[in-house]
């Protein structure tokens, strides 16, 4: 078998889309952020977004689809229940935020 050209760092496909697929949940996560109506909240909700995505950013072990659809469940009620965003929240399933 033939040795890979690829350098060792170089992300497999997988990794490669598993990458811009949570780019894209941290664009949409910030994009609904903008729509806080309170400024001090707003710093806060995009804070606590940056430094859960920096503490997770070496995570490797991926989540059953069963845990990250409860994930996601437990997250919007959270939102919806601590007051912070007065305006509607999207429900998020775990096919919308992997297309």
């Amino acid at each position: 078998m033939a040795a890979s050209r690829l350098p060792p760092a170089t992300l497999t496909l997988k990794q490669f889309l598993r990458r811009q697929q949570v780019l894209l949940l941290y664009r949409r996560i910030l994009r609904a952020i903008r729509q806080v109506p309170d400024d001090s909240d707003r710093r806060y909700l995009k804070d606590w977004a940056r430094g859960e995505f920096k503490r997770n950013k070496s995570a490797t072990q991926e989540a059953s689809p069963t845990t990250e659809a409860q994930d996601l469940k437990e997250a919007n009620s959270t939102v919806i229940t601590s007051g912070v965003c007065s305006s509607s929240v999207k429900e998020f399933s775990v096919d919308s935020v992997l297309r």
